[in-house]
């Protein structure tokens, strides 16, 4: 075990390079964005004989590299990028991104880009890296935010601080609808399918978007912008990328969104976060404007965040992510091991696991792996294909089967030209829509990334350029598909020669589209016609009166169908926070509601029904009543049979007083709530309960088949329905223990067959288990030891168990440390007085708004 303020060797390394005195002057130009530091460290780059600078996109990196050797021509400037490699044999100017700057070449000057992104979870131990240990011979320069002054001043304390200001103002403005967003703006998504929906609401409503994406080549993005700079669309639809540095003349900032899924969870952005965004609003001393897209269903900025992004005021850091550089590669234990040491540097932190990380944990528990990877060479060689970056964004589980093809092949010498050859051709197709051609040129980085790697290959350079021709050619396929799908004007909506009277109009509906004059005006979902959106505002009225004119008789005709469908083309959405809905053929045509019991909801029916005649509508509610009521009866046939017993004018009123508490919302009952009826029951009574199937438990008296995940979701849908509220929340199927659930699913979790110990809630059947196991256990002698296995496989923790034992009648014997227990009787407990909405009280939250 490492103990405390002790350094391994391959810490020692780090720290003795962290501690090397630089002769160069190391400054670090810290601000917001549009303060000119990239630009100022350009000038810099290129006032010495040479130098280097990282960034961390591949895009800014190949955008800079243009415009450097617009200044000392193309012999002079090298780009190395994961893919992409253009080394000039004389280059002195290299342009890189931060993974791939070569960081033993002794350079005049160095330039780390975005700094700050050493707190990233998957790239920060890379830029803590070169903040640390890269330096230039003369002159060194760090670029960031101001939230990084903090570290600097910990970990580089040789470096002058120099604050830029921004040259522009940057102001919030009100939320904007779509419509109304002025030009020169761009939409910020943080999903390939929130980029689409928002480009093709542009291109139906304003003409048309530009796309700009990171996970886009080069060439794909600079043809994108190059529309949106030369005006031949006013908008510009983008990901977080456009926040890294990319500079485009853009005048507002509206954010489709304010979360984002990290790689961890969906959360909510960090002030940084939206300022580096917002930031890029306003080029030079023109002023700019952030905000966000009203009408997409998000959260807005508060005041707070508006005044902080405004005035550039941040959070400072107080710490970087840090992995070991230097790793141990004498076995597979070791290098892992290295990999996870903890920094010494009390501001550092050590880095999550990455990519790499995963992809080399699971190939090190393959026992072939092991079995053929002992010398050091080859921990090297695996650690080495490790990284090579998910282009495909498909995961380490899957990932990790493309590494391991190319490992095997490495461990016989080089990677198999066949092999590449058959993976190229085929990945050489320009057909497909955009999604099936972005994925190609995945595959093509992938490659590419390959090609690059020295001793990967035979042939290392032949094969780059023939990924390099086939990744433009992919570009330029995907530039053409971008363009014909996002900047595709309308020409026409109407025939104006049929004149302006609707009743003269063609109206046609096919597959659900609406069509007047084989023109597309909008969708009938079910009984609900919706208009499209990018129907002209002069001709919606027409649209819908020729409409209205037109579908009574398609909506009689669908009711008929309705009214004779088979009961497969129905089901029940059932979907936290939302109505419970009755659907048919996927589209929603009514909704549960309160009816005289639980299993006789009322249904509400689509308001797009009410064109109807009420002979029509009579039908469709009789055919739907019939479908859930065969629905219940399959689904809950337990339930059904206690309801029939209960409404039986043959039952004991004793019977009933066991029964009714179970179809008041058809889950569990409190034994003690039901104690004194049942001490009532005779023979003949509770044979009737058992025959039911009916479990009379320690605590709880429950049905084993309601607690199925299916039926209890559907009784949470009943259970909702009657009290007129959303759905809540529901346990996630096949779990039987929940650890510490928010309020709302724990009060849920009770009607589903939850029961509450503290920290964690157990399936009421389960704690049946550990009741008969406990009494198994004790047999006839008074004190016992609890099997442990039992709560070890359920999951329960030592604290729950002593709870549950409890609650079933034990105490603690002996010694209150030794796990000993005596039965002291089943609890004697008060019935509590049921309220009237007893499992839903803490959900009024739900409620329908």
């Amino acid at each position: 075990m490492r103990q405390p303020g002790v350094a391994t060797a391959g810490q020692a390394a780090n720290l003795k390079r962290m501690k090397q005195a630089h002769t160069g002057a190391v400054k670090a130009v810290l601000g917001p964005t549009n303060t000119g530091k990239t630009h100022l460290a350009v000038e810099r780059l290129c006032a010495h004989s040479s130098g280097m600078m990282g960034f961390p996109l591949r895009l800014l990196a190949r955008e800079v590299y243009d415009r450097v050797v617009a200044i000392k021509g193309a012999a002079e400037v090298g780009l190395i990028t994961g893919e992409e490699k253009i080394m000039p044999p004389g280059a002195r100017w290299l342009l890189c991104t931060v993974e791939s700057m070569p960081v033993s070449r002794e350079l005049s000057f160095v330039a780390l880009d975005e700094a700050q992104l050493g707190i990233d979870r998957a790239r920060g131990h890379v830029f803590t890296d070169r903040l640390l240990n890269v330096r230039g011979r003369d002159e060194t320069m760090i670029l960031g935010s101001d939230s990084l002054r903090p570290m600097i001043r910990a970990l580089v304390p040789e470096a002058e601080i120099i604050a830029r200001p921004r040259f522009s103002q940057l102001s919030y403005a009100p939320p904007l609808k779509l419509s109304r967003l002025p030009p020169r703006s761009a939409i910020v998504a943080f999903s390939a399918e929130q980029v689409y929906a928002v480009a093709e609401m542009l291109r139906r409503t304003r003409g048309g978007a530009a796309v700009v994406m990171g996970s886009l080549s080069p060439r794909t993005r600079n043809a994108q912008v190059a529309m949106f700079q030369a005006g031949e669309v006013d908008y510009l639809v983008a990901t977080d990328a456009i926040g890294m540095g990319l500079n485009m003349d853009v005048s507002h900032i509206a954010f489709a969104s304010l979360s984002k899924f990290d790689g961890q969870r969906q959360r909510r952005l960090t002030i940084a976060e939206m300022a580096q965004i917002a930031g890029r609003a306003g080029r030079h001393q023109r002023d700019g404007s952030f905000g966000v897209l009203a009408g997409m269903g998000g959260e807005g900025f508060t005041d707070s965040e508006v005044e902080r992004i405004e005035a550039h005021r941040f959070p400072p850091l107080d710490h970087l992510l840090w992995r070991n550089a230097a790793p141990d590669f004498s076995s597979l234990d070791a290098l892992s091991a290295s990999l996870e040491e903890l920094p010494e540097a009390q501001m550092l932190r050590l880095a999550p696991e990455a990519i790499d990380m995963a992809v080399l944990r699971l190939m090190s528990a393959q026992p072939d792996i092991r079995d053929r990877v002992r010398r050091p060479a080859e921990v090297a060689l695996l650690w080495e294909m490790c990284g090579l970056p998910d282009f495909r964004k498909v995961g380490a589980e899957h990932h990790v089967s493309l590494v391991r093809e190319l490992f095997g092949q490495r461990l016989r010498g080089q990677i198999e030209t066949d092999w590449f050859a058959r993976e190229l051709a085929r990945l050489d197709n320009v057909g497909g829509d955009v999604d099936r051609i972005a994925m190609r040129i995945a595959g093509v980085r992938t490659l590419a990334y390959i090609a690059q790697r020295p001793a990967w290959l035979a042939q290392p350079g032949e094969w780059a350029v023939r990924t390099m021709v086939l990744e433009e050619r992919l570009s330029d396929a995907l530039h053409q598909r971008l363009t014909e799908r996002f900047v595709d004007r309308r020409t026409a909506v109407l025939m104006r020669a049929v004149g302006r009277d609707p009743g003269l109009l063609d109206v046609a509906v096919s597959d659900g589209v609406v069509s007047v004059e084989e023109q597309p005006i909008g969708t009938l979902s079910g009984f609900r016609f919706s208009i499209a959106a990018d129907a002209r505002r002069g001709d919606r009225k027409m649209l819908l009166a020729a409409a209205e004119l037109h579908l009574p008789r398609e909506l009689a005709r669908r009711a008929a169908t309705l009214a004779q469908a088979g009961d497969g083309e129905f089901s029940l959405a059932i979907a936290a926070a939302a109505p419970v809905a009755l659907h048919w053929r996927g589209a929603e045509v009514a909704r549960l509601a309160a009816g005289r019991d639980l299993l006789h909801p009322q249904l509400m029916l689509d308001r797009g029904l009410s064109s109807l005649t009420s002979a029509a509508r009579d039908a469709v509610r009789a055919r739907l009543d019939r479908w859930v009521t065969a629905r219940l009866a399959q689904r809950l046939a337990a339930l059904v049979k206690i309801d029939a017993l209960a409404n039986s004018a043959r039952v004991s009123a004793d019977l009933r007083a066991v029964l009714a508490p179970l179809m008041h919302d058809g889950g569990p009952v409190a034994r003690a709530e039901v104690d004194a009826a049942l001490a009532r029951l005779d023979g003949a009574a509770r044979h009737q309960l058992r025959q039911l199937g009916l479990v009379i438990g320690s605590l709880d008296l429950f049905h084993p088949a309601m607690l199925k995940p299916e039926a209890a979701a559907l009784r949470l849908a009943l259970v909702a329905a009657q009290r007129g509220l959303d759905m809540p929340p529901l346990p996630m199927p096949g779990l039987g223990l929940l650890d510490r659930p928010a309020p709302a699913l724990a009060a849920s979790a009770r009607v589903a067959g939850y029961r509450d110990f503290g920290d964690q809630l157990l399936r009421v059947d389960l704690v049946e288990r550990i009741a008969r196991a406990a009494h198994d256990a004790r047999g006839a002698t008074p004190d016992f030891v609890p099997d442990p296995g039992l709560a070890v496989a359920m999951g329960i923790g030592q604290p729950t168990l002593a709870r549950i034992l409890r609650a079933l009648g034990f105490s603690p014997a002996g010694d209150p440390a030794a796990p000993h227990w005596r039965w002291q009787g089943r609890p004697r407990t008060r019935p509590a007085k049921r309220p009237d909405n007893p499992a839903f009280a803490a959900l009024a939250g739900w409620a329908r708004r």
